[in-house]
């Protein structure tokens, strides 16, 4: 938790009148903007903690605008925060949902297709195979393998062709 700044006496009164001038108005006017009291009145005190944590020499020639201005950007930021907070949460719900449908029998299907697969890329030559495993898993571009490699771009989609024909004739579960 942050000090609280030492407040001289003049800053004390102040402090004290803006209170009893704008406490009430404060609170309705968050009543209105928020579910409940309890969360207006820590708005409230929200908005007279902004003003004794304001810059030393920072005086304030209209009050009343200054309050009413710190309790507009507190609502601002309360929304954003809210709208982030929702983002997150959708996001995480997402997230969520996607790996709960996953299920132990999924799972183990998914490592034997892994597996069966990873034995169908080891019976290629060496170039198809990396041909294949660069553009697939790696992402390069057909241009970058052929640069690699020495050849042109057109070998190189000759290569990832023929390890995909080479995959899916072994993804025929009729077929061993």
């Amino acid at each position: 938790m942050a000090a609280q700044p030492k407040l001289d006496p003049r800053e004390q009164a102040f402090l004290r009148r803006l209170s009893e001038a704008y406490r009430g108005p404060l609170t309705a006017y968050f009543e209105r903007r928020v579910r409940s009291r309890d969360e207006a009145e820590d708005l409230v005190q929200e908005v007279f903690l902004r003003l004794v944590r304001r810059p030393d020499g920072a005086d304030i020639d209209n009050p009343e605008a200054f309050v009413f201005r710190t309790a507009v950007n507190l609502l601002r930021d309360r929304s954003r925060r809210q709208k982030t907070f929702r983002s997150h949460l959708d996001e995480t719900e997402l997230r969520q949902d996607r790996f709960e449908g996953i299920s132990p029998e999924r799972v183990l299907g998914d490592r034997q297709a892994l597996r069966a697969a990873m034995r169908r890329l080891s019976e290629l030559d060496e170039r198809t195979r990396d041909a294949f495993l660069l553009h697939r898993l790696e992402g390069w571009k057909h241009a970058e393998i052929a640069k690699a490699f020495g050849v042109s771009v057109s070998s190189v989609e000759k290569y990832i062709i023929k390890a995909l024909a080479h995959l899916m004739r072994g993804a025929d579960p009729f077929q061993s």
